[in-house]
């Protein structure tokens, strides 16, 4: 077959199909007698791409084959035939998906721990739902956890044709920071100049360490009582708390001393 009606077949097959087509199935469209091989369709394929250079649609080669889609300059106008918006997607379950995409296989228990957070069962059932990823074994430790990895339906939607062209993990890394970090320090300042200098709030640590102060008893009014004045009178002995005491102080403190530590200036910076 000629060239030229083999180009406009194998492209009206391809806006036809509703799923990108490999070379193999683009070749099983010709009969025996017809003579097309793979490296004729290839060709094709080739030509086509060329001529959709200067069009609205492109013709691109991701992980399930070929297919023309909308470039991306014109989309803007193109997504207007659409009523409903695209879904949106949480950090949560774009964290996820990144994470099984570059340490696949990975299981729920790994992700987590990379997180820091527990992985909300609804992630994963979206992303299976999607046909983003799936179950692709189980590492053999107890409990047998299930390893998840990205499907072809991943690569499709994103444009890839394999794993090997998501972007480095280094170019990542240089992208400026998606939410401002809280400066600290500048902070600590604010709030150490709208303190009160004059006040000095003790904390509850203080309090329970504190010496007890001297026993009084209420003075004497009897004639025969020694007058103030006394210096022959007793001096009361300063007991220091032992560990017993401060651990009952610290109970004893803990209902009022929280809040007095919550509220002192050393706490709030």
């Amino acid at each position: 077959m000629e060239q030229e009606p083999l180009q406009r077949i194998i492209e009206a097959a391809l806006l036809a199909a509703p799923q990108p087509l490999t070379v193999n199935q683009l070749s099983d469209l010709f009969g025996e007698d017809e003579q097309v091989t793979a490296d004729q369709v290839r060709r094709a394929l080739s030509a086509l791409v060329e001529a959709s250079a200067a069009r609205g649609v492109e013709l691109i080669e991701v992980a399930s084959g070929f297919r023309y889609q909308v470039r991306a300059e014109v989309f803007p106008w193109v997504s207007r035939l659409w009523q409903e918006k695209p879904p949106r997607y949480s950090r949560a379950l774009l964290e996820t998906l990144a994470l099984i995409a570059y340490r696949q296989p990975i299981t729920r228990g790994e992700i987590e721990q990379i997180r820091g957070v527990a992985v909300n069962t609804q992630i994963i059932r979206t992303l299976e739902d999607r046909e983003w990823i799936r179950v692709i074994g189980h590492r053999d430790v107890p409990g047998k956890p299930a390893l998840f990895g990205t499907t072809r339906g991943f690569l499709d939607y994103f444009n890839l044709k394999s794993l090997d062209q998501l972007p480095p993990l280094g170019s990542l890394q240089d992208l400026p920071e998606l939410e401002p970090q809280f400066e600290f320090d500048a902070a600590a300042t604010s709030v150490s100049a709208a303190l009160p200098e004059s006040q000095d709030v003790p904390t509850a640590s203080e309090v329970a360490l504190a010496p007890a102060p001297p026993p009084t008893s209420p003075p004497d009014t009897s004639p025969h009582s020694t007058p103030p004045d006394d210096v022959s009178s007793p001096v009361p002995e300063f007991v220091h708390n032992t560990d017993a005491d401060v651990a009952t102080s610290m109970t004893t403190v803990s209902q009022t001393g929280e809040s007095e530590t919550m509220n002192s200036p050393e706490h709030n910076v």
